[in-house]
């Protein structure tokens, strides 16, 4: 298997592309949308919306947002369209991870049907619904369960909203003997930081869950199970599920099948199964390709406390048998045997200064030796390998659909000041002080006609600098903006931290600006994640909606209760996702 796998990399070591050249805010969270019936049908034209306020009252409503104790009544007719126009910047939402449960049904419909009215209303374009490959495909190959996605999307579709579908091939989330997403333990520790630096991150409740995981599908796992191999190693022998390695892109070592076979597959019988909606109310399709869902390998996988603060160097992800199946075959082709047997040595720890490794350092680094630019090319070319792959079946797949297809590049900041740029580089971007390594990944998505999605649009150097000196959000995501730009592309912003306040929607707009602004305006959306209780407190829910007015210039239904009812009203609402 080894040496198959040898001779499969070797001759396909280059990516083809490679050599190519208004008025008041509304207030509708704050109303229970009640009473609300409808036809199971992906397509109505006009709906009815009534909508009831809680005056003064300490009562919530029920799951429904149901009131029959005695409040105020007030009804809004508005004409709901499936698809509303917009002039500016769209922005969507993305739903809760656990909305579609592991049984395929959607937790609290009710809710969920509730929260959609307050998007509405509130402008948004759309919502974003992740599509688990471990929930839809989970006991079976081949055997797929979308009931509670095809609910899912008939609802938003009732509301008016668009859907962006997220098709997710990775693990969510973490277990107690699971160690795996390094994001979720960056993210925390990150707003620990912060909260310290500043009291606004206070009301912080997090993008991601803790309580919540998504293993890949149990089929897969038992794959692994049987040849551990399947899953990413680093130098240590740790292995990582979150995503099936790369090294056997093409192997059939699921079931008969390679990994691009069985994504293509899943991406097949979802465009059968949603065709009546595609390019109507499902526009955009976003393709997973990696851990977290974005193009990269997993070189941060584990938890450690101070990962934010002191900047993680990760680890490279080249040791399980396929990957270095096609290293050897790459370094023998060159005549240089002794280059194949593994990843750099002197990359350090996991949390070292890269200054004190002799592989990352600015003078003297091995990473710009000739051994440490081939290991570098080979590591991103592998990467830029698996997208393309991905992306042209996903072209194909998708082709005359009529929706935008798109991939996301993660956003990795925290040594940008550094000219190596380790953090980067062991994540499978070859990008350092002399070397631009998202160019090359513009130029695959412009290829075959992606969009590229990126967050951290809310971060700030000022602030990052504080934890982190070396970091520079700012710095990477206007050199990202620049290789779009230049290819053409459009682009799909989003947040890292689930930031509401004001200082945190100007950047969002700021750093739209630079990718839009010019003679020829771009196509930019904006997507929210995600959606939690905390969104919907008064406050924070009146500074959302006053951003999603600043990104659109379109039509928002305008609840203006707070005008028929007086200044002196107060609204409330409770309810659980």
């Amino acid at each position: 298997m080894v040496m198959f796998a040898s001779q499969l990399t070797a001759t396909t070591f280059s990516p083809s592309f490679l050599n190519s050249a208004p008025s008041d805010t509304t207030r509708s969270p704050f109303l229970a949308l009640a009473h609300l019936r409808y036809n199971r049908t992906f397509f109505p034209t006009r709906r009815r919306l009534v909508v009831s306020s809680r005056l003064n009252s300490s009562r919530s409503s029920g799951a429904g947002g149901s009131v029959d104790n005695g409040d105020v009544p007030y009804e809004l007719h508005h004409d709901f369209s499936p698809q509303r126009e917009t002039k500016g910047s769209p922005v969507f939402v993305t739903l809760p991870v656990n909305t579609v449960g592991p049984e395929g049904k959607i937790s609290r419909p009710r809710a969920m049907m509730f929260s959609l009215k307050a998007l509405a209303a509130a402008g948004v374009e759309g919502v974003v619904v992740e599509f688990w490959w471990g929930i839809i495909e989970r006991k079976e190959p081949r055997v797929y369960d979308w009931r509670g996605y095809r609910e899912l999307v008939m609802m938003a579709c009732m509301c008016g909203l668009k859907v962006r579908a997220v098709l997710a091939f990775h693990q969510y989330g973490t277990g107690p003997d699971d160690p795996n997403h390094y994001c979720l333990a960056l993210e925390i520790e990150l707003v620990r930081h912060l909260q310290v630096l500043s009291p606004r991150h206070s009301s912080y409740s997090g993008s991601l869950s803790p309580l919540c995981r998504i293993p890949l599908p149990l089929w897969v796992l038992d794959e692994i199970n049987k040849d551990p191999e399947l899953a990413y190693s680093d130098r240590f022998g740790r292995r990582n599920i979150e995503y099936i390695s790369l090294g056997c892109d093409t192997l059939p070592v699921l079931r008969g099948r390679t990994p691009i076979q069985a994504y293509a597959d899943f991406m097949r019988d979802f465009r059968e199964t949603f065709r009546p909606s595609l390019g109507l109310t499902i526009t955009r399709v976003q393709i997973g390709m990696g851990p977290g869902g974005e193009l990269r390998y997993p070189s941060f996988s584990f938890q450690k406390p101070n990962v934010a603060s002191s900047g993680g160097l990760g680890e490279f992800q080249c040791y399980d048998k396929y990957m270095l199946a096609s290293l050897n075959a790459c370094a023998r082709k060159i005549g240089k045997r002794e280059w194949g047997d593994g990843g750099p040595f002197g990359a350090g720890s996991l949390t070292q200064n890269p200054e004190h490794t002799d592989f990352f350092k600015n003078e003297g680094g091995s990473w710009n030796t000739p051994y440490g630019k081939f290991f570098l090319e080979w590591y991103s070319n592998m990467l830029l390998l698996h997208g393309e792959r991905i992306c042209r079946e996903a072209e194909t797949i998708f082709r005359g659909t009529e929706v935008l297809i798109s991939a996301e590049v993660a956003a990795i900041h925290w040594h940008y000041a550094i000219q190596s740029h380790p953090s980067e580089l062991t994540a499978g971007y070859y990008n350092t002080f002399d070397r631009d390594g998202y160019l090359p990944i513009a130029r695959l998505f412009s290829k075959y006609g992606f969009a590229i999605c990126c967050s951290c649009f809310e971060m700030q150097d000022a602030t990052m600098q504080k934890i982190n000196p070396s970091g520079s959000p700012e710095g990477f995501l206007k050199q990202l903006l620049l290789a779009a730009r230049l290819c053409d592309i459009s682009l799909e912003g989003q947040n890292f931290t689930t930031d509401l306040d004001d200082d945190a929607f100007s950047q969002v707009l700021k750093m739209s600006k630079f990718y839009s602004d010019g003679i020829e305006k771009r196509p930019f959306a904006f997507n929210f994640v995600r959606m939690n209780k905390r969104m919907f407190e008064t406050q924070n829910w009146d500074r959302f909606a006053r951003f999603v007015r600043q990104m659109s210039s379109g039509k928002i239904l305008q609840a203006r209760l707070r005008a028929q009812l007086g200044s002196s009203s107060s609204y409330s609402l409770t309810f659980k996702l």
